[in-house]
């Protein structure tokens, strides 16, 4: 005779059918989410939108002096050019994105501070959200749909990628341009994803527009090139019909832009090329040993996804990939100058096999149903892949928000405070004593006034100091001597570590300190540099 189930086993029964469900009901959701590419585009666009708007601090100055300031200069017709551009090792490609957006806020009456300061990262988030919508895309021809979700993941949780992709570095957009044409490129992701019969063009296209932009960005393309030539069958169309014809076809247009652009012929990959690697000329602005890039450099940018990097690139066995990452890391090495934004276009890589990494722990990790049910745990995140999830934001949350909000903000702070203070007529010149390029310029002061910083352009002649190393060395003494001749400014900038050693200075000439910006917590070359302080003549 059957017994009939008591109250605890029918509740328990009723339970599990619940529980079943609403996983199912996740799942479902989960799935109609990530089915639509325009859902997953619109999470990159919002995400990298708010991103643009919590970058308010100084990172590098090419960011500001190599892309907007050029820019500005172009469209309003004030604004200072670097060395690079008289020396014509930079290419205007990259600028006249930014001023054709400085152009469109002019038509609509929007080249106010705010704007000016803000659109461009805004502009940037659009390609950035670009960037992370393909690397979802290559993860997904690569790995497959489960693999890609957590790519994803790791791209937007990274904090360097956080802190770097939305800034104008040319960097940035060659980080962009990187990965769409890695997706396109099929000796990476095989001929069977659906793409269009012509992907190997487009990629080419895209990698060749990458090295008009940064020609370093050769050293990754090369690494490809060879790869492509290595497995593919038609070599010689290869060579012959895609690669001499279109790399031919946009150093053309590139080259007649900058022909227009600096007013003769000018070839700025080779000037480029002689500049950075014939004669060394990148070191005059420091060098890191040989290691850096392995021991430092690019474990900072990685993080706390390291070890989720080695572990997805040991059990995916993509050695191809693996080794495009591993080539380009170990040829910066071999320069002396190293940067983290060098090595910027290879990071989305690496959080790819990250994602790699936590895709097989969730499924490897998961606990049996009843277990899962007793510690309410989600069915598709079990403990151990709930630990790795939190350790991984809890660290990247917080140093993405900090190094974003609060580290080095002193110099952005000062020139909002400078163009506002411009715009209302209390503002007739500025004198900057701080090291070269510590701050924005006109991009983000948007009115032409007289302004003077110190310069660093490199010598002709070796042991020649430059301005800015001779003020560092000596902070009174070069004032004093520059004193003798200056136009008297009406505003004087600098970091307190100088400031304390020129007060007595800067009192004697009818200054008196009005504003003070927080700047920095820790130091990062030079002595501390806490805040960035602001005097003004009382004269």
């Amino acid at each position: 005779m059957r017994q009939r189930p008591n109250a605890s086993e029918a509740a328990r029964a009723k339970l599990d059918v619940s529980h079943e469900e609403e996983e199912k009901g996740n799942k479902s959701m989960e799935s109609r989410f990530f089915s639509s590419e325009k859902n997953v585009f619109g999470l990159c666009l919002v995400f990298r939108i708010v991103n643009s708007l919590l970058v308010q601090t100084y990172f590098n100055p090419d960011e500001h002096w190599q892309a907007l300031e050029v820019a500005h200069r172009l469209v309003f017709g004030y604004g200072h050019l670097t060395w690079e551009w008289k020396k014509g090792i930079r290419s205007y490609l990259h600028p006249m994105i930014f001023a054709l957006l400085y152009k469109f806020l002019v038509l609509l009456g929007l080249d106010t501070p705010w704007f000016m300061m803000r659109a461009p990262r805004m502009l940037q988030s659009v390609f950035s959200a670009v960037c992370d919508f393909y690397l979802y895309k290559l993860s997904y021809v690569i790995f497959g749909g489960h693999v890609a979700k957590w790519t994803l993941l790791s791209q937007l949780g990274n904090w360097f990628m956080f802190f770097c992709l939305n800034r104008t570095l040319s960097n940035s957009l060659e980080t962009v341009l990187t990965v769409v044409a890695l997706y396109y490129w099929p000796c990476f992701t095989g001929s069977s994803h659906k793409v269009s019969s012509n992907s190997r063009k487009w990629a080419l296209a895209l990698a060749a527009f990458a090295c008009a932009i940064r020609p370093t960005s050769a050293i990754i393309w090369i690494y490809v090139g060879l790869l492509e030539l290595f497995v593919a069958h038609d070599r010689l169309r290869f060579v012959i019909l895609e690669v001499v014809p279109i790399g031919a076809l946009v150093l053309g247009a590139v080259c007649l832009l900058d022909r227009l652009m600096y007013g003769s012929w000018i070839l700025v990959p080779l000037n480029f090329l002689k500049f950075n690697f014939l004669s060394a000329g990148g070191d005059y602005y420091g060098t890191h040993k040989w290691h850096w890039y392995f021991t430092q450099g690019f474990p900072a940018m990685v993080f706390t996804f390291l070890p989720f990097f080695i572990a997805g690139v040991v059990k995916s066995k993509q050695w191809k990939l693996f080794g495009l990452v591993a080539w380009v890391l170990i040829t910066y090495s071999l320069l002396g100058h190293k940067e983290f934004r060098f090595v910027l276009p290879v990071l989305p890589l690496v959080l790819m096999f990250s994602g790699y990494s936590l895709a097989v722990m969730e499924r490897s990790s998961a606990p049996d149903g009843k277990r899962r049910r007793f510690l309410k745990i989600p069915a598709k995140w079990p403990p151990k892949m709930q630990f790795a999830i939190f350790f991984l934001l809890a660290t990247n949350i917080p140093m993405a928000l900090y190094m974003s909000l609060v580290h080095q903000r002193g110099t952005e702070d000062v020139m909002n405070y400078l163009s506002k203070e411009a715009r209302n007529e209390r503002v007739k010149s500025v004198l900057f004593l701080m090291p070269c390029h510590a701050t924005p310029y006109y991009s983000s002061l948007h009115c032409n006034l007289p302004m003077r910083f110190l310069d660093c352009s490199p010598s002709e002649e070796r042991g020649i100091q430059d301005e800015s190393d001779q003020f560092m060395n000596n902070p009174i003494g070069f004032a004093s001597e520059y004193a003798r001749n200056w136009s008297l400014p009406s505003h004087v900038v600098l970091f307190d570590s100088e400031e304390r050693l020129l007060r007595g200075f800067l009192t004697s000439h009818s200054f008196k300190e009005i504003r003070r910006f927080f700047h920095a917590h820790i130091k990062v070359d030079r002595d501390l540099q806490g805040s960035v302080v602001v005097y003004s003549s009382t004269g």
